[in-house]
């Protein structure tokens, strides 16, 4: 992406919660309206503002040139299962804990789009995730993902059996509490809890990582992006509280049924995240608590 883009409508999302940055919110949107940018606001942003109209995020990201996200990780992860497929800027400011994907912090955000606005950034190009739900044959729908897509059995503690094949080649039936599927994003997330490993963002891969698999042989396996992988759920549930779900990021569930086949694969969209410095080894040794 050109760093000369011009940059005219400018959209600002925030968390929910977000009474205790009001003050960050109103100084944001006053240097943009400074620079002669059209400010947009989604619903949970345009309480702050008298006479402002509150768009939703589809409809907002639709409209706008860049997008601030004003909040944490997860944050960034709902607007990113949102994004169209349009070549849409994406500037994150920290107001949670993790900050894994986020920019800057919000005392340093001002300095941070002078950057931007100078054309002094990059752009840090993310892969999605594409998820599809078959059920008897029939496809069921599709969901987006940044970070990964997780198969679990929620409050029974039972093995999943499951088939697992690549480009329609068998790999391996296995028995585990789950599986995750995550893009490189999403390799410092709960697949490095479930002892998968770190993968860079600009490495073109997918990794599949077991959650606790009955066989220790049973490892996490790193596949090229252009792979398509296909998960059969292979376990009958035996009482009707003993759901097993897929979960996107950590956010949205959906229940899945015996039989039914989930195809994961790159999606053909991608995520722009703005960038004004290299913060990536620092963010994993600080987050990580690797030492000075």
């Amino acid at each position: 992406m050109d760093n000369t883009k011009k940059i005219k409508i400018v959209g600002i999302v925030t968390k929910r919660n977000n009474e205790h940055y009001k003050k960050d919110i109103k100084k944001l949107a006053t240097y943009l309206k400074k620079k002669k940018k059209k400010v947009l606001f989604d619903m949970n942003s345009c309480i702050h503002f008298k006479g402002e109209e509150g768009y939703n995020k589809e409809k907002l990201l639709q409209k706008v040139d860049l997008v601030i996200v004003m909040g944490g990780d997860g944050t960034i992860l709902k607007t990113a299962r949102r994004m169209p497929r349009k070549k849409l800027l994406l500037l994150g400011i920290n107001l949670g804990n993790l900050g894994f994907l986020t920019e800057c912090k919000p005392d340093k955000m001002i300095e941070c789009l002078d950057k931007v606005f100078k054309g002094q950034y990059s752009v840090d190009k993310r892969t999605l995730l594409r998820i599809t739900i078959y059920r008897k044959g029939e496809k069921i729908d599709t969901f987006l993902a940044l970070n990964d897509a997780v198969i679990n059995q929620g409050a029974f503690a039972r093995l999943i059996a499951l088939d697992l094949e690549v480009d329609n080649r068998k790999i391996v039936n296995f028995k585990a509490d789950g599986l995750i599927v995550a893009t490189p994003t999403g390799s410092s997330a709960h697949s490095l809890s479930a002892g998968g490993p770190i993968v860079h963002p600009r490495v073109e891969s997918l990794t599949i990582t077991p959650i606790c698999p009955s066989s220790l042989s049973m490892r996490p396996i790193v596949l090229p992006d252009n792979r398509q992988m296909t998960v059969t759920i292979e376990t009958q549930r035996r009482d009707e509280a003993a759901l097993i779900g897929l979960t996107l990021d950590g956010q949205d569930m959906m229940i899945l049924e015996y039989g039914d086949k989930i195809k994961f694969r790159r999606s053909k969209r991608k995520i722009y995240m703005v960038r004004t410095g290299n913060r990536y080894y620092k963010v994993l040794r600080s987050k990580l608590k690797w030492g000075n």
